[in-house]
C-alpha cells in the first residue's frame, strides 16, 4: 500500500532533496520531478540544475549568452536549453 504524504511533507523532501544533486541518478530526480507535479509543488530555480530531457545533472554545461537569451548545453545528451535572462532596470 501506498504511503500517504501531504504537500508540506512533499516540498520538505524535495527541498532537502535539491541540496545535494550533483550526485544523484537521472532516475531519482525523475521521481521527484513526478512527485512535485502531483503535489502541485512548483520547483521554481531548482528546475535549472538539471536537463529537461535526460534528466541529468549539470555538472560543467556549456553556457552562451547572446541577445538576452541563456543557452546551456548538457553535456550528456546535448540537449540545448534557453532561458531569457531578465533585466534589473525599472
Amino acid at each position: 500500500m501506498k504511503s500517504k504524504l501531504s504537500r508540506n511533507g512533499a516540498i520538505e523532501k524535495i527541498e532537502d532533496f535539491f541540496k545535494n544533486i550533483k550526485c544523484k541518478l537521472p532516475k531519482e530526480i525523475k521521481k521527484v520531478k513526478t512527485l512535485a507535479m502531483s503535489r502541485n509543488v512548483p520547483l521554481g530555480k531548482k528546475r535549472k540544475t538539471f536537463c529537461k530531457k535526460c534528466f541529468y545533472p549539470y555538472k560543467n554545461p556549456k553556457i552562451r549568452i547572446k541577445n538576452k537569451i541563456k543557452s546551456l548545453t548538457c553535456e550528456a545528451c546535448g540537449f540545448v536549453s534557453r532561458w531569457k535572462i531578465k533585466s534589473n532596470s525599472s
